[in-house]
């Protein structure tokens, strides 16, 4: 009733914004991509007036171009209303989860949360070996000489190899731009933090990839006081997915989100 009586003071209102899941550009369900996101992210911050806006993320990371379009939106949106924004990690936030972490003002860890990973990774199998030795002959026609970069059914050739490692080159510095800018000289001068290593807890805050160790409510409740409102924001999913309408994509997909998952010991 409160709110619909302005002459009333409001008690403080954080709108939390739920970031769980691998980070992709794919219609299957729990994937995190701008197009996802975006709704939840416009509502936390344009409905009432916040306070600040709280982040809650678990992702072991994804797709660069997804990872960075939904960290602008967030940083658009906090520096057009001039909200101070807060990332509290659960089990991980690595690779594109530590982009989407570095959108906020401060990131708050647990003692055994993963944060890190800060590289660009890609991987495939050869099986030119396999088909030859089942007597399968491959049959490829193109018109550019580059459209069967990395074919899996081919020998792999040193000049994809090369390319591939450039393009990942420009994504990684990408990457480290991003941090810097956001970190700026919170990170560890003495430490390589860019190698892809990723760290736990503490350790995260000692270099600076995290501001310390603090939960959601608990942290919120010291900044903004004991009668802060949280109001829980998730993405919305679509009909057909609430309905099992994406299982063949669930199928395929959730094999990649495990390997995600796995990287850091988590499944």
């Amino acid at each position: 009733m409160r709110q619909y009586l302005p002459f009333l003071k409001q008690d403080p209102l954080v709108p939390v914004i739920r970031m769980s899941g691998a980070i992709a550009a794919s219609p299957r369900t729990g994937a995190l991509s701008d197009q996802i996101l975006a709704p939840a992210i416009e509502k936390a911050f344009r409905r009432g007036k916040p306070v600040a806006v709280a982040l809650s993320i678990n992702s072991p990371g994804g797709s660069p171009a997804q990872s960075s379009l939904i960290a602008a939106r967030i940083r658009r949106l906090a520096e057009e209303k001039n909200l101070p924004v807060h990332a509290f990690v659960e089990d991980v936030a690595a690779s594109g989860g530590y982009w989407l972490a570095c959108a906020a003002d401060h990131i708050w860890v647990d003692d055994n949360s993963i944060t890190g990973s800060i590289g660009v990774i890609s991987a495939g199998f050869g099986l030119h070996r396999a088909i030859k030795n089942l007597g399968i002959e491959r049959r490829v026609y193109t018109a550019g000489e580059s459209k069967s970069t990395l074919d899996p059914f081919r020998p792999e050739n040193p000049e994809d190899v090369a390319r591939i490692k450039a393009i990942q080159g420009q994504i990684h510095q990408a990457f480290i731009n991003h941090v810097k800018t956001r970190r700026g000289d919170r990170l560890s001068a003495g430490t390589d933090l860019f190698t892809g290593e990723f760290w736990v807890g503490q350790t995260g805050v000692d270099l600076g990839l995290a501001d310390g160790v603090a939960h959601l409510v608990p942290k919120m409740k010291e900044l903004y006081g004991d009668k802060v409102r949280f109001a829980p924001i998730g993405p919305r999913r679509g009909l057909l997915q609430r309905f099992g309408a994406q299982v063949l994509a669930d199928l395929g997909g959730g094999v990649e989100d495990r390997a995600l998952w796995a990287r850091y010991g988590l499944s």
